[in-house]
């Protein structure tokens, strides 16, 4: 398997962490978006969308994180992203799409540019617009975590898609300055992952084309 991805790319990190959470290896294959290296020939030859993550597979070409990591967990099945129960299933990907839907789109790196270059917003109006948004859609999944069991990760004893979604968005948020004051559900679950070898190894500091 290739994966082709950008080292703080989110949607990336959420791969990167279900790969080494199944124990699987890869190639890395970087791709610069701020370089805008996602935008050449040859990565749109292989990329539709021209975004990352993309993951090439048996000659296949797979784009959009949460999909790849479905697919990982389908023809991978141990050890389990998602819940045995339809139930279980449900309240993962509500958690898992709260993030990949609702937060992230509002503030990933090209929606971020847009504001800036477009709409000539500064870099202090950039950020307070990232900390609205990414701080609501935390108080969001904070309530969301609030109305289940309490467990070690977002749901129950082992790590599960939501916790794949919800350290990535963490990191982001720290680099941010987003105030996580009254999240004790959600950054609880977050510290527990960041005990877990997985996660540690699949982090932006650990990718080849980390930049520190």
């Amino acid at each position: 398997m290739k994966l082709y991805n950008y080292f703080r790319s989110s949607a990336s990190f959420r791969v990167r962490i279900a790969l080494q959470l199944k124990g699987l290896s890869y190639d890395y294959i970087p791709v610069h978006l701020v370089k805008g290296e996602h935008k050449e020939t040859g990565y749109a030859a292989v990329s539709a969308d021209m975004l990352v993550p993309l993951l090439e597979t048996e000659g296949e070409h797979l784009s959009q994180s949460m999909a790849i990591i479905e697919y990982l967990d389908e023809t991978h099945p141990t050890p389990p992203l998602l819940p045995a129960d339809a139930l279980g299933r449900a309240r993962v990907r509500a958690l898992a799409q709260s993030i990949a839907c609702e937060i992230h789109p509002l503030n990933n790196l090209r929606v971020l540019k847009y504001l800036v270059r477009e709409l000539k917003l500064g870099d202090e109006a950039k950020n307070t617009w990232y900390r609205h948004w990414c701080r609501e859609g935390l108080e969001a999944f904070e309530r969301q975590l609030n109305q289940l069991p309490a467990g070690k990760y977002c749901y129950g004893n082992t790590p599960t898609l939501a916790d794949c979604c919800l350290v990535p968005q963490i990191f982001n948020a720290q680099r941010f300055d987003v105030n996580f004051d009254g999240l004790s559900r959600t950054m609880a679950a977050f510290e527990a992952c960041m005990t877990h070898e997985a996660f540690q190894k699949a982090q932006p500091s650990a990718c080849p084309d980390s930049e520190g």
